[in-house]
C-alpha cells in the first residue's frame, strides 16, 4: 500500500518562506508522477506542482500562481518529496496535499497533458496546513 505523510506547515507571514516535506513509502514504479495539490478553505481542490521521472525523461509542471515562487523537488536516498516555497501570499493560505499515482496514469503522453488536476492523482497524505497572513 502506498502512503504519503506530509509535514513542514505553519503560519507565516506575506513574504516569508517555507518548505513541505512528503515521504514516501511502497511507491517503486517503474515511472514516477508525484504533485503537490492545496484546498483553499471554501474552494476546490487545486493542482499547485507536480514532477515526472521515467522512461521518457524528466518533467516538471506549476500552476501559473507560483511560478517563480515554488519548487517541487525529490531526494530518492530519503524517499521524500519537498515543495520549496517563497515569497508566500495570503492567497497561498490552504491544506496542502501530496499525492502519486502510477501504472496506466502515469504514461508520460497523458500526464504531460493532465499533471495538476487533483482527480489524476489515487494516493494521497493526510495534508498539513498552510497559513499567510497579510
Amino acid at each position: 500500500q502506498v502512503q504519503l505523510v506530509e509535514s513542514g506547515g505553519g503560519s507565516v507571514q506575506a513574504g516569508g518562506s517555507l518548505r513541505l516535506s512528503c515521504t514516501v513509502s511502497g511507491y517503486t514504479p517503474t515511472n514516477y508522477c508525484m504533485g503537490w495539490l492545496r484546498q483553499p478553505p471554501g474552494k476546490e481542490r487545486e493542482g499547485v506542482a507536480a514532477q515526472y521521472h521515467g522512461s521518457s525523461g524528466d518533467a516538471t509542471y506549476y500552476t501559473d500562481s507560483v511560478k517563480g515562487r515554488f519548487t517541487i523537488t525529490h531526494d530518492s536516498a530519503k524517499d521524500t518529496m519537498y515543495l520549496e516555497m517563497v515569497d508566500l501570499k495570503p492567497e497561498d493560505t490552504a491544506t496542502y496535499y501530496c499525492a502519486a499515482v502510477s501504472g496506466y496514469g502515469c504514461f508520460y503522453s497523458d500526464f504531460v497533458r493532465r499533471n495538476l488536476d487533483p482527480s489524476r492523482y489515487k494516493f494521497w497524505g493526510q495534508g498539513t496546513q498552510v497559513t499567510v497572513s497579510s
